[in-house]
């Protein structure tokens, strides 16, 4: 009888510390549950995040085009090679802005100035002297509220063609940066070369002139190098 009780007590401790069949507790295999598992792969993604590529640059190197211009950029015009400094922008009001860049080659600086709204017009230009293009200049703009019609400059006449007040920047996302100007353009009778003048609060005055330069002249554009 003895044994038969100490066997039957055996058979039922058995019972309570067998583990269920397929290995398997009845609650969760991991005592943190699905909650383990979680943080670890939120712990893996972050690694991950920190070795993703650098973003893609927003142009086809093996396409590069005008439109795709950006300081520290390379250019060949006019038989010389021009390295992009400074990044300008204009506002001419009604959501019509235009670029400018300056760019240097070896001793010479110029101003190429772009239109994307006009299906990328630019004119490539060097500051001159504001009086170069007219002794009393100044004057006539500050008493008649407007230049001359026409100016002569090294022979050539040149004609206005249009009146632009706006704003220039050389930092366009800060709010500050925006300079209030009004810009007269001027074109040979041609349409190919043009002097502009501008006029900065109430008597400063700058001009340049320069000509109309095509989209394809402007080749082996080469973007900035680290």
């Amino acid at each position: 009888m003895l044994v038969l009780i100490i066997w039957t007590a055996w058979q039922l401790i058995k019972g309570f510390t067998r583990k269920p069949e397929n290995g398997r507790r009845g609650g969760p295999l991991n005592p943190y549950g699905s909650r383990h598992h979680k943080n670890k792969k939120e712990k893996h993604m972050g690694l991950f995040d920190r070795f993703k590529k650098e973003k893609a640059p927003d142009y086809d190197p093996s396409n590069m085009q005008v439109k795709d211009l950006r300081v520290g950029f390379m250019f060949d015009y006019d038989l010389k090679t021009w390295v992009i400094k400074e990044e300008y922008e204009y506002d001419w009001g009604d959501n019509y802005f235009t670029r400018e860049y300056k760019v240097e080659a070896s001793d010479d600086v110029a101003y190429l100035h772009i239109d994307t709204n006009d299906e990328n017009f630019m004119t490539f230009s060097r500051k001159i002297m504001v009086r170069a293009l007219g002794e009393d200049i100044p004057e006539q703009i500050i008493e008649n509220k407007r230049p001359p019609k026409k100016i002569e400059f090294e022979g050539i006449t040149y004609y206005l063609d249009k009146e632009s007040p706006g704003y220039f920047s050389d930092d366009p996302e800060d709010d500050d940066s925006w300079v209030e100007l009004i810009s007269w353009d001027y074109y040979d009778s041609e349409g190919k070369l043009t002097v502009c003048i501008e006029q900065w609060g109430d008597r400063d005055f700058e001009a340049s002139s320069g000509k109309v330069v095509k989209e394809y002249e402007i080749t082996n554009i080469l973007p900035a190098t680290v």
